[in-house]
Formats: C-alpha cells, structure tokens, sequence
C-alpha cells in the first residue's frame, strides 16, 4: 500500500511539474541547450541556443562558432510563451512550449524594413560524431571574386577553424566578417550556420580534390534598402543615396572558391584588400571636424576642452552593423585601458531615419555593451559621406579614424575582424594598441595646448 501511495505521489509531482511548464510558472524547466532553426523563404538556419536562469535572470545565449558569444536583453515565460528579446538589434523570438519543444516566431527589424522566421527547437542530445575519412581544411583561404564588389574588392578571405568533423568558418571582407558559422560534416560536406541575435545566414563548403573549398552562399543580393544601410553601394558621384542601377555585386556570388592563401599567390590571385589603405584621409593636413549632438542632446565638437591634445578615434558606426557591435566590446576595452593616459573614444553614429526619433536600438546597445564614450547622433546611413567629407573612399561600417594630439587624421582602419576572424583579429588589436600608444607618447603642441591652457583660466 505505501509502495502504491508512493508512486501516487511520484507521479502527482511529475504531472504537477509539466503542468507548471504548460503554465508558464516554471521557467527553469527550459534551462539547457536547444537545437534551433529559423525558417525563412525556404531556407533553413540552425543554431545553437543555451537557455538559463528563471524570472529576472531568465536568458538565451547565442554560439559564434564554437563559443557563446551574445545573449538577450530580457526575457520571460508565462503562460507556456518563451519571449526572448535582443534590444541591441531590435529582435524578438516568440515560442509556445508544447510537448517538450518550442514553436513559433523570430522577428527583426535591423538593416531591412522587415525580416520574420519561423521558429523552432528541440532539446539537443549528443551524438557521438564520426571522425573518420574528415577532410582536414582548417586554414585561411583567399577568393578571388569574378566581379568586383560594390567596394571595389577583388578577393576576400575564409577562415576555418576545426575540431574533428566541426568546422567553423568566417568570411572575412574589407568592412568585417559575417561571424563563424559552425557544423558538422555530413555527406562529403559541411552545412555551417550562424545565428547570435543578428546576421542569420546559412553557407554549405565542400572540400575539391585540388585543395579548394567551394563556398555555396545561402543568400541572395540585399534589396536596394538594406544595401544603402549597410553599404554595399558607392555614393555616386554627386549624392549620398543608394545607386538603384548598381553593377553586380561579386560578393553575392551563388558560389565561390576558396583557394589556401600560397596557392592563392602562386596562381597570381588578386589579394584582399588592406584594410589600412581601402578608406584614406583626404588631406593629411586637415583637421578632422566633428559637431554633432549626443544621445541626450547635448552638442558635442571636436573643438570642445575636452577633445584638445588628446588622442581621438572617431568610429563611422551604425548600430543597424553587426560587424559594429563587434567592434564596440573591443572599443570599451580601449576606452577603460587609455582614458586616463589621453584616449577619447567618439562614434559618430548613422541610425536609419526611423529610428532617430526614439534611439531605442542605439540606447540598448549602449546598455548592452556597456559604452561610455560619446554615442553621437550624425545622421541617417544616407548621409554619411555628406556628413564625413573629410575620408575619401568611405564605404565600411564600421571605419575607424585615428587622430594625432593635433587633430589631423594619422590612419584610417576599414571595417572589423572579429574573433571569429582569428589571427587577422589578433593583427588588429596589435595595430590597434600600438597607433595608441604611438600617438599618446607624440608631445604636445603649443597650438594644441593653447585652447586647453584657455579653458582652464576661464574656470
């Protein structure tokens, strides 16, 4: 009779438990790892999504490659609805829980008027994976593009990362990488997606008896919009709109080949383009201006105290960027690391016009990544080459500006390697570092210290 009454109860917490899941009041229930999928045009991306804690602390983590990378905002799970928010890029995943699995909708509103998926995802459960007769194509490969860009590249870089049968990849362009896409080998090639709250997309690599890898992109030619935001167009030579006649773009190639960077030279390919030398300044002489108001509406010049005989990177930025998001988890690691020896940090932030009323995006990001250096607020995609004259060539978001105690504009750094760049993410934070510390160590000038000395009598 006790064994019965036992297992009455047993089961009473077992039933009671599903209950308080299906009723949304157990939100530790769905801490772990989940196999998902957005679904969108036919086209399928899996990733990677870690849920933990519950209530207040209730979060989704996100995988670049093989680590955790990014994570939402806020989220929450009531009444058997998991709502997961990614502010910093206007996302939000909406999912029923139902037998165990969630169903139902990602929606976002960056870089393109409206972009929604389906949604769904499993528990994950391991998989002894077999590592047997694996292509090894771990390495940095060049492509030579059969069109150039809209920037003008004739080649870019892949970046493969393995470990067994995984790979995680990353195309590496002049503005910056797609992120790593990951996955395992299966039929004679790797099906590798990415997904951390931004940037979905979805590559298949095949590894060629002659040492190339064919690059399969899952993704089509952005629509005029999305490609004047994220500029993937030249201004055109009196304005600053999207070019609706554009040539071919040769990054949106259905396929490319990779070739390893020796075999690459030995064959004479076009080698990518430097990311010192893509975006220069247009007079070395002149001083780089700046006069923009920030995010609470004060004006901000590079004539203020504040900017005088100190050390300025000015970053082209828009929060719409992924490759921007990248960068600013490196800038607030610089901004903590220089401040006090003379560095100022200063974005000059182009927001699509829908968003200028409210920041909501801009604020969130700022939130997230923790930014103290100045957000200012310069205007609309659009409008970046009216508003930043003083660059020839500017097409990358992000473009980083390194200005001397003089105020004159010393180098120019195209785009952002991320960590899933690997090495060429190193070789950026040693060039990085060392034009800092290279330009604090410059003495002041009499005319740079002038205004300073001024400013400080009149207080």
């Amino acid at each position: 009779m006790k064994t019965v009454l036992k297992f009455a109860a047993l089961t009473s917490v077992l039933m009671s438990g599903s209950a308080a899941v299906a009723a949304g009041t157990d939100a530790a229930a769905l801490n772990g790892r989940w196999d998902a999928v957005l679904t969108r045009d036919g086209t399928d991306i899996p990733f990677r999504l870690d849920i933990k804690g519950s209530g207040d602390t209730l979060q989704g983590v996100f995988y670049d490659g093989f680590k955790p990378y990014d994570g939402t905002t806020s989220a929450s799970f009531k009444d058997g609805k998991l709502t997961l928010n990614v502010e910093h890029y206007l996302t939000t995943i909406s999912a029923d829980v139902k037998d165990g699995q969630l169903d139902g909708t990602a929606v976002a509103q960056n870089r393109e008027s409206s972009a929604n998926y389906g949604f769904h995802a499993v528990r994950h459960v391991d998989t002894a994976a077999a590592a047997a007769d694996v292509p090894a194509i771990a390495g940095t490969y060049v492509v030579a593009l059969d069109a150039p860009s809209s920037k003008g590249e004739k080649a870019f870089r892949v970046i493969v990362d393995q470990k067994g049968p995984e790979v995680a990849a990353s195309i590496l362009r002049i503005d910056g990488d797609t992120g790593s896409y990951s996955g395992s080998f299966k039929d004679g090639k790797w099906v590798l997606s990415h997904f951390d709250g931004g940037r979905p997309g979805v590559i298949t690599v095949t590894p060629n008896a002659d040492g190339s890898l064919s690059v399969e992109q899952q993704r089509a030619r952005p629509a005029p919009q999305e490609a004047s935001y994220a500029g993937d167009a030249k201004a055109p030579a009196g304005g600053n709109s999207y070019a609706a006649d554009a040539p071919p773009d040769g990054r949106y190639a259905k396929v490319l080949t990779a070739w390893r960077e020796d075999v690459a030279k030995a064959k004479g390919l076009p080698a990518p383009d430097d990311f010192l030398t893509h975006t220069v300044a247009r007079d070395p002489n002149e001083i780089f201006k700046f006069s923009f108001k920030d995010v609470n509406g004060k004006l901000v010049s590079n004539d203020d105290p504040d900017y005088k005989n100190k050390v300025v990177l000015a970053i082209v930025t828009g929060t719409w960027c992924p490759n921007c998001h990248d960068e600013a988890q490196y800038l607030v690691k610089l901004d903590k690391q220089y401040r006090d020896k003379g560095l100022r940090i200063v974005a000059l932030d182009f927001e699509e016009p829908e968003q200028q009323g409210t920041l909501v995006r801009e604020r969130a990001f700022i939130r997230k990544y923790g930014v103290k250096y100045s957000y200012l607020q310069a205007g609309s995609p659009s409008e970046m080459w009216e508003k930043v004259p003083q660059l020839n060539h500017l097409d990358t978001w992000p473009a980083t500006v390194f200005i001397g105690r003089d105020g004159k504009v010393r180098a120019v750094h195209s785009g952002f390697a991320s960590p899933a760049s690997g090495e060429f993410n190193t070789q950026l934070k040693t060039e990085f570092t060392g034009r800092i510390e290279q330009l604090l160590a410059e003495k002041v000038t009499a005319s740079a210290a002038e205004p300073v000395k001024f400013a400080a009598a009149q207080k």
